[in-house]
């Protein structure tokens, strides 16, 4: 059973919390192989041909900035070593 503070698993039989990553492929308990998914919650390894979900654009437009940003302060880096040397 999934435990109800945000989706952390939890078996009941061995009382205690698991990280999702320790869990067995097939989403059950590695100590006593109790399956813990439950209806409404599922695991990365239930879908695997299930689509990831995309950068959000914000994120790619900061990218592109901060690109634009660094590449112009190596412009700015390499003009100022040829007046230097």
């Amino acid at each position: 059973m999934w435990s109800e503070d945000g989706g952390v698993p939890f078996c009941q039989a061995c009382d205690r919390h698991l990280t999702p990553t320790s869990l067995r492929p097939d989403g059950s308990c590695p100590s006593c192989g109790h399956v813990l998914t439950s209806v409404g919650r599922k695991l990365a390894t239930d879908h695997p041909d299930e689509e990831v979900p995309r950068a959000p654009w914000h994120f790619k437009v900061l990218l592109v900035g901060l690109t634009i940003y660094l590449a112009w302060r190596g412009v700015q880096g390499v003009e100022w070593l040829a007046h230097e040397l």
